[in-house]
């Protein structure tokens, strides 16, 4: 009897290192890896923005806007008389073609030249993305247009500002 439980036991240790010993079934699977390479953005300022003479009309009133658009369109808010040539900004981008490229375009505080304590906000109109229509030069050009706001205690004087943009492929 004794040896009969052996016998159980080395058939059920035997079948258990079978079982632990067996080869296991191999998967195999295949990824794709990739890199996407892209030349260096490169921006560059063509022009500057100019909105042109703004004559503040007579009497109290406050929130009255003047207006650029990208295309160049000027709009004179009431109880101002805007003359001149206004002039949006210009910008080149350049990089690789058919990758869009995120434009920043924060508002700037625009100073007047003979009182630095007067500012004035100018908000900027800008495209918020462009698709590089080719690698390189010449690259794509986009304006910037903005609006700023103006009161009858606006002090007269030439209001001066830094537009900064940024570029970032998206």
């Amino acid at each position: 009897m004794g040896n009969s439980l052996f016998k159980v036991a080395l058939v059920t240790v035997s079948a258990a290192v079978t079982i632990l010993c067996a080869p296991a079934n191999a998967a195999t699977i295949t990824a794709t890896a990739q890199a996407s390479v892209v030349k260096p953005l490169t921006l560059t300022s063509l022009q500057s923005m100019d909105f042109g003479t703004i004559t503040l009309g007579p009497g109290t009133w406050s929130n009255s806007t003047v207006s650029l658009t990208q295309a160049g369109t000027l709009s004179c808010g009431a109880n101002l008389i805007c003359t001149g040539a206004p002039v949006v900004a210009q910008f080149n981008v350049s990089g690789s073609k058919s990758n869009t490229v995120v434009i920043s375009a924060p508002n700037v505080t625009l100073t007047n030249q003979s009182d630095s304590t007067k500012t004035l906000q100018l908000t900027l109109n800008s495209p918020t993305t462009i698709t590089l229509t080719n690698s390189g030069a010449p690259g794509n050009n986009f304006s910037v247009g903005g609006s700023i706001i103006l009161s009858s205690t606006t002090a007269d004087g030439t209001y001066s500002g830094t537009i900064n943009i940024t570029a970032n492929y998206q």
